[in-house]
């Protein structure tokens, strides 16, 4: 089987693909998968680094208000249609599955034009403005949360396949704490707002860090490479950890007693996979507020507490935290709460789906 993957711009996107890459080259060792991406973007850097051929293509969002910008972004847009036409024809693939970001538009109109199966993803509770519009072009839509059928017109498309991610999450390794000079003895907070981290939570969380001294267990706070200078010069508690990024973090995941984090779609899928009792600060800076809508998903089924960043004052966060390391009752309750949200392997479902349509291109 020949498949293009396209997904673009964020984490969120591109570990869901990368996931369903690795499936479908362990199902069928002759598969061939080409990874159409942005040629500015983290996926850039990420894709190759997985033996799976990349093509990068310039592409970016439109903007919400009216702006020279919009005009830039079409022209762009009319030309990646031309260039994701010429890459189709020639790679000639059984199928075209896509996983959100701007990027993936041109992918998959180009690859419905030329009469190929189009598959989408969505991984959070919400179509993002991209998977709206390439819900028109798929032959299916797979989607994370079930809450998100009720919101898609042609329900017939519709398979819920849960995020490929959590079945990574699940199969991973935990780690040995004292990597990260931690101790195994003692309770474990992590605290991390993505990858590339949150301006907002960082001024936030110097002040906040302080009402952490001197605990029993440890608290480590991953800033995000953009801030981790302006913590430096810190003076908390040894209980205290700063870092600015941690590889494959659902090791230590794996290890922690409560996670505070943002509410990106693969983050919540780990956390359903990993069963940890968790503080979700959704992002209020993301399209439709999906990151809150996310959240509310577990927090309206009792597996998640939720703060949102406007209320993140005081000793709040600290309450919260306690509460969930020391109320056994609460936590035992989020853990089974939180496998109603693991859906065991996602990324085979995926492949299955694919393969029904497109046929055993073997025979």
């Amino acid at each position: 089987m020949r498949v293009i993957i396209s997904a673009g711009g964020t984490g969120g996107h591109i570990y869901p693909a990368l996931a369903v890459a690795k499936v479908i080259k362990e199902k069928d060792k002759d598969a061939e998968i080409l990874y159409i991406g942005t040629s500015n973007r983290m996926e850039k850097d990420i894709v190759p680094k997985e033996n799976i051929k990349f093509i990068g293509i310039k592409s970016q969002g439109l903007k919400r208000k009216l702006t020279l910008d919009n005009i830039k972004s079409g022209y762009l847009f009319l030309k990646a249609i031309g260039k994701c036409k010429r890459i189709i024809k020639d790679f000639k693939p059984d199928a075209v599955i896509t996983f959100g970001g701007y990027v993936t538009a041109p992918v998959i109109y180009a690859a419905h034009k030329l009469k190929v199966k189009c598959f989408i993803h969505e991984q959070n509770s919400i179509l993002g403005v991209t998977n709206k519009f390439a819900s028109k072009f798929a032959d299916k839509v797979f989607i994370s949360f079930e809450s998100l059928k009720n919101s898609i017109e042609d329900k017939s498309k519709v398979v819920f396949t849960g995020n490929p991610c959590s079945y990574q999450a699940k199969m991973t390794s935990s780690c040995d704490k004292k990597e990260f000079n931690l101790d195994p003895s003692k309770k474990l907070v992590l605290i991390v707002m993505g990858s590339l981290g949150s301006k907002t939570i960082n001024e936030k969380m110097k002040k906040l860090l302080e009402l952490y001294n001197n605990k029993d267990y440890e608290v480590m706070f991953v800033t995000g490479k953009n801030y981790y200078d302006s913590y430096k010069d810190n003076n908390y508690s040894k209980n205290i950890k700063i870092v600015p990024y941690i590889d494959n973090m659902v090791r230590l995941l794996k290890k922690t007693d409560v996670l505070i984090s943002r509410a990106g779609a693969s983050t919540l899928s780990e956390i359903s996979a990993v069963k940890v009792p968790s503080i979700l600060i959704p992002s209020p800076y993301v399209t439709e507020n999906h990151q809150y809508k996310n959240a509310m998903d577990l927090v309206n089924h009792d597996a998640a507490l939720i703060i949102e960043e406007k209320d993140l004052e005081g000793d709040l966060l600290l309450r919260y935290t306690e509460k969930l390391l020391y109320d056994r009752m609460l936590t035992n309750k989020i853990k089974k709460n939180l496998e109603d949200f693991y859906v065991d392997n996602s990324s085979l479902k995926i492949y299955d789906e694919i393969k029904k349509i497109v046929g055993d291109k073997d025979e």
